[in-house]
């Protein structure tokens, strides 16, 4: 990574999921271990989440949640295909099983998304630095393209597509990790197209290159590169995080400016009933798997090794000031860059 100028994202995703939880997050931003955070607008900490991100001045972009929880907008006072008989999101797998099997209605989805916009602006008085998906769900067939139009029409300008290179290799997953990373990865890569067509653009081609970008002034983004899944929990080490960077920018040219995106949960442990969504805290919340992930980030080896190798950790917003400003190539070559590479 020396020979490359690297500016890495690092993102706490669940920002409002519990007091304790948020606690750690902005310990972690504090000493400059996290540089942006994704808010949970139906956490239970919500509204004091956005108070510490008002008062640290803490980059705030939205964790829309299609999956755990109380929906925010219509589907909370009636009947909806996004909930069960509780009144509660159908969870991380069985809201995949319901857009699999086509019980999703896409209209209702647009609803819930566009609710969860409005809370966000009335909680930091804002409009969020970026969009990502709780659990991935912004990535799934028919919703990566109801998230794309949302984005799209409010103006938003990044948001994560989570494909990580090389996480099917990763032996220290255990089979239903990898599994779900597999699903992750497959659905991000057929959301591509939708993303492009509905105004995300992404880096191509590969290697990756800033480059792209001049030709699409005021376009939506992601990072070049995305790393997290591989390092969630118990499984994040300061060398599994590097080994992951390393794996990511295989073949990139020499001096290249490149941007990456670290994904990440730090924070306390939740103690129920205090935390989650409307449901209370799940297992992985109460775990010490945060608090790992926490002491991972915020010890000083990590950002010793990132800084040697020549890593800045930035904002999402910094990659967007720093965007080369080159004249727009013509019709033809903006075609020619918009052609996803093979995987």
């Amino acid at each position: 990574m020396a020979r490359l100028r690297v500016r890495l994202v690092v993102t706490a995703d669940d920002f409002g999921y519990c007091p304790r939880r948020d606690e750690g997050i902005v310990e972690a931003f504090l000493a400059g271990a996290v540089t942006s955070v994704s808010l949970l607008v139906n956490g239970s900490a919500a509204e004091s989440a956005a108070e510490l991100a008002r008062r640290h001045q803490i980059p705030t972009g939205l964790h829309a949640n299609l999956s755990e929880g109380r929906p925010v907008g219509p589907a909370r006072h009636g009947a909806s295909s996004l909930i069960g008989s509780e009144g509660f999101f159908l969870g991380k797998m069985g809201f995949r099983r319901a857009v699999a099997a086509g019980e999703v209605i896409l209209a209702q989805v647009r609803e819930e998304l566009e609710a969860q916009l409005s809370r966000f602006r009335e909680l930091l008085g804002r409009d969020p630095t970026h969009v990502d998906g709780h659990q991935h769900v912004h990535v799934l067939p028919g919703v990566c393209r109801v998230f794309a139009e949302a984005l799209q029409a409010c103006g938003v300008r990044f948001t994560r597509l989570p494909l990580e290179r090389g996480v099917d290799g990763c032996a220290w997953l255990e089979a239903p990790a990898r599994a779900f990373a597999g699903a992750v990865e497959q659905d991000a890569r057929a959301a591509i197209g939708p993303f492009v067509h509905h105004g995300l653009r992404g880096p191509w081609p590969s290697p990756p290159t800033e480059a792209f970008w001049s030709c699409c002034p005021g376009a939506h983004r992601w990072t070049d590169v995305f790393v997290g899944l591989s390092t969630c929990g118990r499984n994040m080490s300061t060398h599994r995080v590097l080994e992951a960077l390393t794996r990511a920018l295989e073949g990139t040219p020499t001096g290249q400016a490149v941007s990456a995106e670290l994904m990440a949960h730090p924070g306390y442990p939740s103690v129920p009933p205090l935390g989650g969504c409307g449901e209370g805290p799940d297992a992985f919340s109460c775990s010490s798997d945060r608090l790992h992930e926490l002491r991972v980030l915020t010890a000083p080896a990590l950002r010793a090794q990132l800084a040697r190798d020549g890593v800045q950790l930035c904002t999402l917003e910094d990659l967007d000031r720093k965007r080369p400003r080159e004249e727009a190539p013509s019709k033809a070559a903006r075609e020619t860059l918009l052609e996803p590479s093979p995987p």
